[in-house]
């Protein structure tokens, strides 16, 4: 796959996980949120393992990497998808969308604490403007400037919860396929949150049976094209082009959610959101290491080009 195409998918699938934030609100409007959730997340797991099976590509795995996906599947699919569904019924898709935006970042602040990533002063500045982007969306979220939205709260745990996952991940793709980590993640994650849903919501399953076409269709579109093929394409491109440059385009993401939540919810966007997403923009460009990597490899070029006069 060339690189021009490498671009144009990424760009293509930051559009629809853009978009997803409107769907899954869609989706928890429409259905038992976490009921509804754990049946999305089961669907993409079983195209994912499907995909890897006519590929033959799908692997045994050994008691450590079943470790590290079952404290993937904990985090990033119980923990990020039950907090991200149940904070979409109490806050708007554009405020979720925008703090979901900080997930590079908050990976990076992970990354430093247990993996020994360097903290460098344009870090730090990146890892402050981010917060102060995310203060700023959700101190404005009850609607008055100074109050706080639970419905955000619950977006930046799925936010934390999600980092903490990218870490079990990168030990576990230290020996296993990214992809096939992301089916087993998603499978065993929605039994998780299957069995939360019958405590939490009784009538969940019955709540399945009300939905509109409209709303199933919404429901298909997000398991396969954002929830499985999605983290496919994403996972690709890692390998061919690198995490850092990868990672740049997650900013893309915020951007959409907006447009999606204006253009299909009718929302309308606040100073502070706009505030926000400049400063979570900054952030994570600066959070995430990419101008460092950038500054280093301009440096080795550098070197380069002396060594070869």
């Amino acid at each position: 796959m060339s690189k021009s195409l490498t671009y144009t998918l990424l760009f293509l699938i930051m559009m629809i996980w853009g978009f997803n934030v409107t769907a899954i609100k869609v989706l928890v409007d429409n259905f038992a949120p976490v009921t509804i959730t754990a049946f999305r997340i089961l669907v993409a797991g079983i195209v994912v393992m499907l995909f890897l099976g006519i590929n033959k590509e799908f692997h045994r795995t050994n008691k450590t990497q079943l470790g590290y996906i079952t404290l993937g599947a904990l985090t990033g699919i119980l923990g990020h998808h039950f907090f991200l569904a149940t904070g979409l019924t109490m806050t708007n898709a554009s405020n979720a969308g925008l703090i979901l935006g900080l997930v590079p970042l908050m990976t990076s602040v992970f990354a430093i604490i247990f993996l020994g990533d360097r903290l460098t002063v344009l870090r730090m500045i990146g890892i402050i403007l981010g917060f102060s982007g995310v203060a700023f969306i959700v101190l404005s979220g009850g609607g008055n400037v100074g109050s706080i939205s639970r419905g955000d709260v619950n977006i930046f745990l799925a936010v934390v919860t999600q980092a903490i996952s990218f870490i079990a991940i990168k030990r576990a793709t230290e020996s296993m396929d990214s992809r096939l980590i992301t089916g087993w993640m998603q499978i065993i994650g929605a039994f998780f949150l299957f069995v939360v849903s019958l405590q939490l919501e009784p009538r969940g399953l019955a709540s399945l049976t009300t939905g509109s076409p409209g709303a199933w269709l919404v429901f298909f579109a997000s398991a396969i094209l954002a929830t499985a093929l999605g983290h496919m394409v994403y996972n690709k491109a890692i390998g061919q082009i690198g995490a850092g440059e990868t990672a740049i385009f997650t900013n893309l993401t915020p951007f959409f959610s907006l447009i999606g939540a204006v253009v299909f919810l009718g929302e309308t966007i606040a100073w502070q959101q706009l505030f926000g997403f400049l400063f979570i923009v900054m952030g994570v460009v600066l959070g995430t290491g990419a101008l460092d990597k950038r500054k280093e490899d301009q440096l080795e070029a550098g070197k380069s080009r002396q060594v070869a006069r």
